[in-house]
């Protein structure tokens, strides 16, 4: 089917500098937690958004000299010419399909922890060194002389490997030259410091150094935070943030433009909606004649379009869409509009980073598998039997799983006891800030609707004594868990008195839209998203509520998902309160009594209802059923237990474990002999050979 054609703009070739791309699809630099430790997985996960029709795909941060070590995090490096073989499979990968290579080189200044080089870190002035017990330490001219010929090097490096495009980074605090540029951090008096035209000289210096070194070769972008999106405290899109751009307009080939600050240009669907930065990047196409590329979480190809039609921007970027949905582009190519995997918003991609794991999507559970399991989001292998399969709960597991059997070839009837399909993630999209998490249930059900070897049923609930009356040969059990509400926790290994009350609840009460009388304490031992949402839904009912928690901080683990300050802002907004460090050790019938984590002081809260943000329990009483069965006569079927019936965890571990049960039915699971993170690359496998020789 070919695409509409008010769609033919997308696909129009966009001339950067010597190079041009075969459409305006743009993949912007984004980290993996993959990089210089797993260049095949790299290459991999980067080859399959170009095959899916990504005209540019762009590397994550490059480090430029172990000045600049992200150490132990994920992230590329082109220290010296060893790094070369990692790159050159990724840059291969990418440009069999057509696409344009990109990378972007980048110096971390007071951001780099060095913890694997040891070298201290530095910057324009000193301040404090994150997440290290250092001291950054001021630039002199030796310093900045060195840092432009590293760059120098770097690019001559990624020329060599056969990059079409390189980078000079400036954004996200990340990068050096942001560092000079913001007056907050650049205290200097000499010629890199004072008026904007001095504290961007780094910027244009390493610019012009780029271009000179490969310009008639490569296209020189520029990625700058324009804005730092806390108003008159840092610099402006309507002041230094624009008279940057005016200054160095037609310098470079590419502006790459977004907020300066990681946290708000990563913001999730819960704080910001699709295209929430256009207001700060909007005015760059007006002061430069090259093309711009700029971000907005865009997934809808009429909101794509409008944004060329309206000159905002050249070439649509996108991070966290084509993570969701490496064939994007394709799909809207061949006019399949409806088959588009769209983003939640939800950062489980960039907790990873943050973690130090691989990457991962809730919606795409291919992603970080495409090269140590060799699975790819669009192509699954044909069924290997005649097998029948029965899945039991239409949640996030349930649908991914029928969804992938299904395409496989396999006769699949899903069953769900209730009258919707979707489950947390259908009940959760009600709660403030997460409607997108609906994507996740309508994106399966309406790929489920065009398989006609599946079958739906609702409103039945399954017994395991129903199950031999049918012939399947494979039953898998989705049936997701509940929420406990005896207080069982990280911080409490024991129930805590009182629990069994009547006016002791759970999320799923809350969600359920029970009537809820406050005062209210939210024991949130958790420490993920959902505590402070049903903090933040009750206290937009006017209701009275504390949000507690053992944890130093509410919602610990947001800080990986970038939203942590932005939570805590929330919270207190709307009137929450907020106790932290102290753990629930008794339930009364108008209070709680708490205690101190560090000294064992007692304080009561007032509590008419108590929600318990703790454990999950599998709902697996009809797993145990089955297997009994199972083992007790001749075994007509096979049984597995997957998503939250397995082991609660996010919806994306759900839907991941959905997919891949499906994708191995009735095969030999090929990616465990690549699934630890392979050996370090060229360098570092030399000397792994001498220790093997003993040499």
């Amino acid at each position: 089917m070919a695409h509409d054609p008010r769609y033919d703009i997308l696909f129009e070739p966009v001339k950067i500098g010597p190079k041009t791309t075969k459409n305006r699809f743009y993949q912007v630099p984004h980290c993996t937690a993959l990089g210089t430790y797993s260049p095949h997985a790299t290459a991999k996960f980067r080859e399959i958004k170009a095959e899916g029709g990504w005209g540019v795909v762009n590397t994550e941060l490059c480090m430029i000299h172990p000045s600049s070590d992200s150490s132990p995090s994920g992230g590329e490096r082109l220290w010296s010419d060893d790094d070369k073989p990692g790159l050159r499979l990724m840059v291969e990968a990418v440009q069999k399909h057509g696409a344009l290579a990109g990378c972007e080189l980048t110096h971390q200044g007071a951001l780099a922890g060095n913890r694997m080089s040891r070298e201290r870190p530095m910057s324009a002035s000193p301040r404090p060194a994150m997440d290290v017990p250092a001291i950054v330490r001021q630039m002199d001219k030796q310093d900045i002389s060195d840092v432009r010929k590293w760059h120098r090097a770097a690019a001559r490096r990624a020329r060599d490997i056969g990059f079409d495009i390189v980078y000079v980074y400036a954004s996200h605090m990340m990068g050096l030259p942001g560092d000079f540029i913001t007056e907050r951090v650049n205290r200097r008096t000499d010629e890199y410091g004072g008026v904007i035209e001095n504290r961007a000289r780094l910027l244009r210096e390493l610019i012009e150094d780029t271009k000179d070194e490969i310009g008639s070769d490569c296209a020189v972008a520029v990625r700058f935070g324009v804005d730092e999106g806390i108003g008159d405290a840092g610099y402006t899109c309507s002041g230094d943030g624009r008279r940057v751009v005016e200054m160095l307009a037609e310098l470079p080939d590419l502006w790459d433009v977004n907020v300066q600050n990681i946290n708000l240009d990563v913001m999730t669907a819960r704080f910001a909606d699709e295209g929430w930065q256009e207001p700060f990047t909007a005015f760059v196409k007006q002061v430069t004649t090259k093309p711009v590329v700029a971000v907005g979480r865009y997934t809808s190809p009429d909101r794509m379009v409008s944004l060329i039609k309206n000159g905002l921007v050249d070439l649509i970027g996108a991070a966290r869409p084509s993570i969701a949905d490496p064939f994007l582009p394709r799909k809207i190519e061949e006019g399949r509009i409806d088959d588009i995997r769209e983003c939640i918003g939800c950062n489980t991609c960039l907790s990873m980073q943050y973690m130090g794991g691989g990457i991962r999507c809730t919606q795409n559970p291919t992603t970080g598998e495409e090269w140590r399991r060799g699975w790819h989001p669009e192509r699954v292998p044909a069924k290997m039997s005649d097998e029948r399969i029965l899945v039991i709960g239409g949640g996030p597991a349930g649908l991914e799983a029928s969804l992938t059997l299904g395409r496989r070839g396999y006769s699949v009837a899903l069953s769900e006891r209730s009258n919707f399909l979707g489950g947390r993630s259908v009940l959760e999209s009600t709660l403030p800030g997460l409607s997108t998490y609906r994507r996740v249930a309508d994106y399966r059900i309406g790929q489920l609707h065009k398989l006609a070897n599946v079958d739906i049923y609702m409103g039945s609930e399954i017994q395991a004594s129903d199950v031999s009356d049918f012939d399947f040969t494979t039953i898998v059990v989705a049936t997701g868990s509940t929420w406990d509400r005896d207080g069982i926790g990280k911080a409490n290994r024991f129930p805590v008195n009182g629990w069994d009350q009547s006016h002791v609840i759970t999320p799923d009460k809350v969600i359920a839209g029970h009537a809820i009388e406050g005062p209210v304490v939210i024991y949130d031992d958790e420490g993920y998203y959902l505590g402070g949402v049903i903090a933040e839904k009750l206290a937009k009912q006017g209701l009275d509520v504390t949000l507690l928690t053992p944890d130093p901080e509410p919602s610990p683990l947001l800080k990986y998902t970038s939203e942590r300050e932005t939570v805590h802002q929330t919270l207190l907004n709307v009137g929450v309160k907020l106790v932290t460090a102290k753990h629930l050790v008794e339930i009364g019938a108008e209070e709680v009594e708490v205690r101190c984590n560090y000294t064992g002081q007692a304080t009561r809260l007032p509590a008419v209802t108590v929600v318990m943000v703790c454990l999950r329990s599998p709902n697996d009483g009809l797993l145990h059923d089955l297997r009994t069965v199972t083992a007790d006569t001749p075994p007509k079927f096979s049984v597995h237990a997957i998503g939250d019936c397995f082991a609660p965890g996010t919806i994306a571990d759900a839907v991941h474990s959905g997919h891949r049960v499906g994708r191995e039915m009735d095969q030999t699971p090929i990616g465990d002999i690549n699934y630890l993170i392979e050996k370090p690359f060229v360098r570092d496998a030399t000397a792994w050979d001498r220790l093997a020789s003993g040499r």
